[in-house]
This record gives structure tokens, C-alpha cells and sequence, in this order.
């Protein structure tokens, strides 16, 4: 408790100290600037099952929250600086954490700039699709009605990026892995084919020059449509899973493949609103032939979208997603007896609904996920609404279902949720 209170009390204490203004003047002058928000989320269960393992709580969610936003910029440099903290109690789990969530320095000379640090990237044009945006994700946040802020997870690295009068591009470099957060079984339930076996380890890539991840994007506007191609070496978010005897395993060890990515995008004005498309190859660097079930098998994975807003106050928005195995018969061939196969292809179709009321402070919204091969759905309704400037509250719900409990939202059927959350801006 001690800790929790030393914690909150720097964070108040800097966002006083950094509150709007600058210290020295004339060109030398630095501007600073401070905000954030305090936030109370609370997601409970609508099934009567529980999570196979820990707290057997019906909450998948209990916490309050402070955010600290503070920016700050060197007039005579060119040269900025961003920090977002975050301090936050888990009252379900009883554990208080704090997490920088970026910080980072901006420096710009010319047509290049450079920005170091922990840093939030957002590539592609899919709506909750993603095929190049190749960042982390939290899936637990995601599921259990955070903000949707919290869907994307801060890397460490170094950005560096060009800007032309025709074509922009930019690289980055990320030396430690992060993975994508997945929902647990302490609060969630899930297929899990090695259910029974307790022993488990994980393994990340070693944080050496060599296992250092790129990213690349080139991007412009050619014939009116804004264009990109995209390239990355580093490694699958999602963990694979090695049992130690595939016919009677002891224990189990959650891995990351290599993985290289290779896709454009491309998004226009056209039929009264904006079509997006967007592909990509995604070529599994450990398992080159499909042959190891333990690593995800290469896959082409392809999107279009299109988005509309009709009158001033109504979005509606169309995807549909597709992803088909490269060696699915090799995959097939090496599966051991007994073991659920993936399908040679996966498809999912999206519908988003977004409404607003009464000057914009009110607003219904609807995300729908289904797909037609794996017949499993995601239902993701939300009621938002500005008390004032201030403060904001938001209803919602996570609905799973699916005809089989191995494909990837049928698994969750069992963890449908309802969330509110009160938000204070400052």
C-alpha cells in the first residue's frame, strides 16, 4: 500500500509541476504541456461458467485507473518528448502495477525525423483487421471492454522516417520483442489442447543484434489513392506451442517463430465513401514447408473494406477478411492422431454501426465479427455518453459464439461480458 501511494502521489505531483506553460524564453523556450484521465472499468460475466484455473471470480475486470500524459518540445531544436503512464489497480487479481506506456524523443531536421523510445505504431488500413500492422496487440483488453486505446501495446525501438514531396517511407528497428497479450486461464476460458498438462515454460527471442526486428513502409498517393508496401523480419506475436512428446507430452513450451511479412494497402474515395484493400504474405521463416505443427504454417492473407457516412451522424462500415494456409496438406500430414486440424482457410466478415445523439454526446455503436467458414461470431455493442467536457460514461458487452469450440472466437463462448466504465478528463 505504502508503494501504491509513493507511486500516485509522483504521478499528481508531475502533473502539477507540468501543467501548460514554458520555462525560459525567446527561442530557447521549452513548452510544456500536461493531461489525463482517471478511469473506473468494471467487466462481470454473463455466463455461469468460471476460468479453469486462479481466481474464480465472476469479474473479468475490476480496476481503477490514472493516466498521466505530459509533452514537451525544444523550440529552438526542433526537438520533443512524450511520456504516458499509467497507474493502475487490479482490484480482481488484488495487484497494483504501473506501466509506461510510451516515452519517447522526437527530434526532426529537414525532411527526416527520428523518434526513440517506447512508442505505439499503427500500420494498414483494416478496422480491426490486421494483416501489416504487425505490432503487439492486448487481446486481454480487447475481450474485457477497455478502452480501445489499450488494443495496441507500446514498443521499444528507434523510428526513422523520410518525408517527400512524392514518397514517404520509414524504417524501424525494435531489439526486444514484445508479444501480444493473451487472454489467460485465470480469467478467461479457451480451447487449449494441452489442458491437462500443468508444466509449462516460455521462451522469447534473445534480445541480440541479430534477433533485432525491421519494419518498413513506403507509402504516397498515386492517381488519387493512397498507396503502401510493406516488409518486416522479426517474429510471430502469437506463441506456438512445443510439447516435449507429441504422443505423450509432459510438458509444454510456449515459443516464438520467426516470421517475414511482405503486403500493400491502398484506400480511395469511391460508390460515396472510402474502399480500402490491403494483402499480405506471410512466410513462416521456422517451418518453410508446412510441416511442423508445433509453427504456424506461411499464409496469404487479404482484406477490402468500405466505409460510408451517411448524413452527420451515421457511420456504417463493410469488411471481409480472408486468410488461406500455404501448405495445408503437409500441415494436415504431420498433424499427430487426434488433434483438431485448421481449416485451409478462414474467413471473417465485419460490420461496424457507429450513431450519434444529442449534439454528439451520446453515441450507440455496433462491431460485428462473423465468420462464414468457422461459423463463430464476436458482438461487440456500446453505449457511450458526455456527461461533460469532463466526464464520460460507457455500457457495453463482448457476446462470443460458434458452432465448434476450437476456432478462434467460438473458443471464447463461454466468456461473455458486460463492461461499464466512468472516465474524469483532466
Amino acid at each position: 500500500m505504502r508503494r501504491e501511494a509513493s507511486v500516485l502521489a509522483v504521478m499528481f505531483a508531475a502533473t502539477a509541476l507540468a501543467l501548460p506553460g514554458h520555462v525560459r524564453g525567446g527561442d530557447d523556450a521549452i513548452d510544456v504541456e500536461a493531461h489525463g484521465f482517471v478511469l473506473a472499468d468494471l467487466a462481470g460475466r454473463v455466463t455461469p461458467e468460471k476460468p479453469p484455473a486462479g481466481n474464480q471470480s465472476d469479474f473479468l475486470l475490476g480496476e481503477e485507473r490514472l493516466r498521466l500524459d505530459i509533452a514537451a518540445w525544444l523550440r529552438s531544436t526542433n526537438a520533443a518528448a512524450k511520456v504516458k503512464l499509467d497507474a493502475a489497480h487490479d482490484a480482481v487479481a488484488g495487484r497494483f502495477d504501473v506501466e509506461v506506456r510510451e516515452a519517447y524523443i522526437d527530434w526532426a531536421t529537414g525532411s527526416i525525423d527520428v523518434r526513440a523510445g517506447r512508442q505505439v505504431t499503427t500500420w494498414g488500413v483494416g478496422d480491426l483487421l490486421f494483416i501489416n500492422d504487425v505490432f503487439p496487440k492486448d487481446w486481454v483488453s480487447f475481450f474485457a471492454g477497455r478502452p480501445m486505446e489499450y488494443l495496441k501495446v507500446g514498443v521499444d525501438g528507434v523510428r526513422l522516417r523520410y518525408t517527400g514531396r512524392h514518397v514517404n517511407g520509414e524504417i524501424l528497428a525494435l531489439p526486444f520483442f514484445q508479444p501480444d497479450r493473451m487472454p489467460t486461464p485465470d480469467r478467461f476460458s479457451f480451447f487449449d489442447p494441452f489442458s491437462s498438462i500443468p508444466s509449462r515454460a516460455e521462451r522469447f527471442p534473445d534480445s541480440t543484434y541479430g534477433n533485432t526486428e525491421l519494419a518498413a513502409r513506403l507509402y504516397g498517393r498515386l492517381a488519387g489513392i493512397d498507396v503502401a508496401a510493406y516488409a518486416y523480419k522479426g517474429y510471430w506475436r502469437m506463441p506456438g506451442m512445443m510439447p516435449n512428446d507429441l504422443v505423450a507430452p509432459t510438458e509444454v513450451t510456449f515459443f516464438y517463430p520467426r516470421l517475414a511479412v511482405f503486403g500493400v494497402s491502398g484506400q480511395a474515395n469511391g460508390f460515396g465513401g472510402v474502399v480500402s484493400a490491403e494483402g499480405g504474405y506471410y512466410k513462416s521463416r521456422d517451418d518453410p514447408r508446412g510441416d511442423d505443427p508445433t509453427v504456424p504454417s506461411s499464409q496469404l492473407r487479404l482484406l477490402a473494406g468500405y466505409q460510408r457516412q451517411i448524413g452527420e451522424s451515421l457511420t456504417l462500415g463493410f469488411q471481409y477478411y480472408y486468410q488461406r494456409m500455404i501448405d495445408h496438406d503437409a500441415y494436415v500430414s504431420a498433424l499427430p492422431p487426434g488433434f483438431p486440424a485448421e481449416g485451409i482457410y478462414r474467413d471473417t466478415l465485419t460490420l461496424r454501426l457507429d450513431h450519434f445523439f444529442k449534439h454528439q454526446t451520446l453515441k450507440l455503436s455496433t462491431f460485428f465479427f462473423y465468420s462464414p467458414v468457422d461459423r463463430d461470431y464476436l458482438f461487440q455493442p456500446q453505449v457511450s455518453y458526455k456527461l461533460s467536457d469532463e466526464l464520460s460514461t460507457t455500457l457495453g458487452a463482448n457476446i462470443f459464439g460458434g458452432t465448434e469450440q476450437t476456432t478462434f472466437l467460438g473458443q471464447f463462448d463461454k466468456n461473455d461480458n458486460v463492461y461499464v466504465s466512468l472516465r474524469f478528463d483532466f
